[in-house]
């Protein structure tokens, strides 16, 4: 049994105004010039001044709002806690986005308790889009509720996806996608995953899959998807996670399942 501390909806009314506050503070570094810019995995993966203070000020704010819960941030790594909650935050998802000037980057942060996440915000800094989950709440877009899409076909599916970092493992996706291509109704690379799961959320998609994504990347967007009636998982019964996160209305999922599994899209370095 679910043991809770606080009720999902306190917990994402906290996630709703501190996420606020980091997207209004990303903003307003993008409008005043990226600096700091560094890279991670490769020199592909950028890090920004933006994404270590977003990170800065959602950990002060949480210590401030749930002193003693641990937290998970892209930047800074994880930060245990003394008790049941804890905090999965990605400050700025979509950094390359962010880095351009592309309007398509978002703020996740996500609240997790005993191990399975139970609300969830992911909010867009330039349009004020603003999506929220609770666990058996919903999934909302502001005031309206998510259901998801309603395509039965996928021939008929506008499927998104995202690629690694990694030159080899761009090439093994590459393939994956060459091969989707003709069998679905198309396909679109947006740059970030939590927003490709929001998006699926409402339909501005059909469905979404992607490999490589940590947890930051997909635990509020999941949550998201899932209260809004899609099936969220990895391949073949497995959980979302490094391997494969997928996110499809039930009537697609076999299908995109056996497809994925076919071209081994969860394979390749």
């Amino acid at each position: 049994m679910l043991r809770m501390t606080v009720e999902p909806n306190e917990l994402l009314q906290i996630a709703v105004r501190i996420a606020g506050g980091a997207a209004d503070l990303a903003r307003q570094m993008r409008d005043e010039g990226v600096t700091g810019i560094t890279t991670k995995s490769s020199a592909t993966d950028v890090v920004t001044a933006a994404d270590r203070a977003a990170e800065r000020y959602v950990r002060e704010a949480l210590r401030d709002s749930r002193p003693g819960d641990a937290v998970l941030g892209e930047e800074a790594g994880e930060s245990p806690g003394k008790g049941a909650v804890r905090w999965i935050l990605d400050p700025i998802d979509g950094t390359v986005n962010y880095l351009y000037g592309v309007p398509h980057y978002a703020v996740s942060l996500a609240a997790e308790v005993d191990g399975e996440v139970v609300a969830g915000v992911v909010r867009n800094p330039v349009s004020g889009e603003q999506w929220t989950a609770t666990r058996g709440g919903g999934a909302w877009r502001g005031e309206v509720r998510l259901v998801g899409s309603t395509v039965t076909e996928l021939s008929q599916t506008l499927l998104a996806t995202g690629f690694g970092y990694a030159a080899a493992r761009r090439v093994h996706q590459a393939r994956v996608v060459a091969k989707l291509l003709p069998i679905v109704r198309d396909i679109r690379r947006f740059g970030a995953a939590s927003l490709d799961l929001c998006f699926a959320a409402e339909g501005r998609v059909d469905a979404y899959y992607e490999k490589g994504l940590n947890l930051w990347d997909h635990a509020a967007g999941g949550l998201i998807a899932a209260e809004a009636g899609l099936r969220v998982g990895g391949l073949s019964g497995a959980g979302a996670g490094p391997d494969l996160v997928v996110a499809a209305p039930p009537a697609i999922w076999e299908p995109l399942q056996d497809a994925l599994v076919r071209l081994d899209a969860a394979g390749g370095p």
